[in-house]
Parts: structure tokens; C-alpha cells; sequence
């Protein structure tokens, strides 16, 4: 949901990445380019707002469909798969999000490979200003935790300053270590409260970031590979990164 994009009330998933007058109109939908980008493999995708749109758009994809109730975080989003994972076959999962349209193909690829040596791989980056994103706290290879910035924003400059790459949201797990830490995962929500269209509520929402520590925990071993660079992992947002998003593309596209 494009709630940034006040001109624009359609699922932002479905936006062009080859616009024709308006950013909003055009073709090559930022959603069918991300699938079309992930390794071989079924493929579930998780909806909410507008799910009819999405999956109209999608049907010709051979996608299964999972539906989240309502908007309860990242982790809620997986749990909303959880029956697709379980009947799917063994093997690694891709996590992903339907408004990164850049990530490029290989990068998919180098997160799976990666696998071999961990539960869990993190795409990680380095943006020029990592105010609002969560960072990793790293050893080496290895994720110790991932902190968000409500709470890295109050650390020492000097710590601060040493943790510099930061979560992208895009994951892969091996799939028998994913499955079994997700009934942990809904065992232990975080209650949010929030405002939604003018009243006050209470939320329990699930974050995939909590996972990392799970793993850690029982001695398991969690990676990272670095973008290739911060555009990569671009989130269409609002209209200015939508713009962005489409102008990155139409370069990659061009002939060479």
C-alpha cells in the first residue's frame, strides 16, 4: 500500500517500471519484474490491499496466493505463508518485498548460494545517510543482531559510526531452520499501538528481524552479502523514488 503516494490509491506493486505520460501509467509492472528476477521455484505471494488488482495481474504466473488479514508486520506477512512453505519442497527460501524492484538477478542468486555456509543470509547496503533503517550488527560474516533505528539512534557517535551497513529486508533462509522457528515467531508478538484512519488501536505485530536472534541463539549461523549499491534496494515509497526507480531502469534497459 502506497500510503506516501497521496495522488496514487492502486496497490504501488503494480506501478510501471516503463512509465507513458504519468509515472503511475505505463508497463512493466514493478511486481512482475521481481518475479521474473527470482531463481526457478514456486512462488508464493503474500496480499492485502487491493489483492483483487494484484491478483488479476498476476494470474498468468502460476503464483499461490496467501492472504494476510491485516497489515501486522513483516513476520505477520510470512506467517500469512506459512502453509504454502510447508507443503512446498525441500530447499532454500528468497524473502522479498514487492516494491524493490532493482535487485538484480544475480544478487537472488549469490543470497541462495550463500546458504551453504548459513541458516540465514541478510542482503545488506550502504546508503549515504542511514537515518530510519535498521543496521546490522556484524562479526565478520556473521549477523549478531539487527537493530533498529529507534534504538541505534541513541548509541555513542563512535558506536554509531561503526555500524554501517544497513537491512534491506530481503532474506534467504534455508527453508527445514526457517519452519521451525516460526512458531516462536507467533508465539511472540509485539503490541503496537497505532492510529488507523483516526482511531487508536492496538496491533500484535511479528518482525522477521526477531528470527536473527533465534537462530543466534541456538547456535545457528546468520550471513550477509552486501548490494552492489544502495539503488539496488530502492523502495518505491513515494513519487520522487518512484521517478528514481524508473529512471535506474530505463538506463539498465538501454542498449549498450
Amino acid at each position: 500500500r502506497g500510503s506516501r503516494m497521496k495522488d496514487y490509491d492502486g496497490n504501488k506493486t503494480l506501478l510501471p517500471l516503463l512509465p507513458s505520460g504519468s509515472p503511475y501509467e505505463g508497463r512493466h509492472p514493478i511486481l512482475r519484474h521481481i518475479l521474473r528476477n527470482l531463481p526457478p521455484g514456486p512462488k508464493a505471494l503474500v496480499v492485502h490491499h487491493r489483492k483483487e488488482e494484484v491478483m488479476a495481474a498476476t494470474r498468468s504466473l502460476g503464483l499461490t496466493y496467501c492472504l494476510q488479514p491485516q497489515l501486522n508486520g513483516t513476520g505477520g506477512a510470512l506467517l500469512a505463508a506459512r502453509e504454502f512453505l510447508e507443503k512446498s519442497g525441500p530447499g532454500r527460501i528468497i524473502i522479498t518485498m514487492g516494491d524493490v524492484p532493482l535487485v538484480r538477478k544475480t544478487t537472488y542468486e549469490t543470497l541462495c548460494a550463500r546458504l551453504s555456509d548459513h541458516s540465514m543470509v541478510i542482503l545488506g547496503f550502504r546508503p549515504p545517510d542511514k537515518k530510519q533503517y535498521g543496521v546490522l550488527e556484524t562479526r565478520g560474516e556473521q549477523v549478531l543482531r539487527i537493530i533498529e533505528w529507534k534504538y541505534w539512534k541513541t548509541y555513542p557517535r563512535e558506536r554509531q559510526r561503526s555500524l554501517g551497513i544497513c537491512n534491506s529486508g530481503i532474506y534467504a533462509a534455508r527453508k527445514d531452520h526457517l519452519l521451525r522457528y516460526l512458531s516462536i515467531l507467533a508465539s511472540r508478538p509485539h503490541v503496537i499501538r497505532k492510529t488507523v484512519d483516526g482511531r487508536r488501536i492496538e496491533i500484535r505485530e511479528f518482525f522477521i528481524t526477531d528470527l536473527v536472534e533465534y537462530m543466534r541463539d541456538d547456535g545457528l549461523s546468520v550471513g550477509h552479502i552486501l548490494a552492489r549499491d544502495a539503488d539496488e534496494v530502492l523502495g518505491v515509497d513515494d513519487r520522487p523514488a518512484l521517478e528514481k526507480a524508473q529512471e535506474i531502469f530505463r538506463r539498465r534497459s538501454a542498449p549498450r
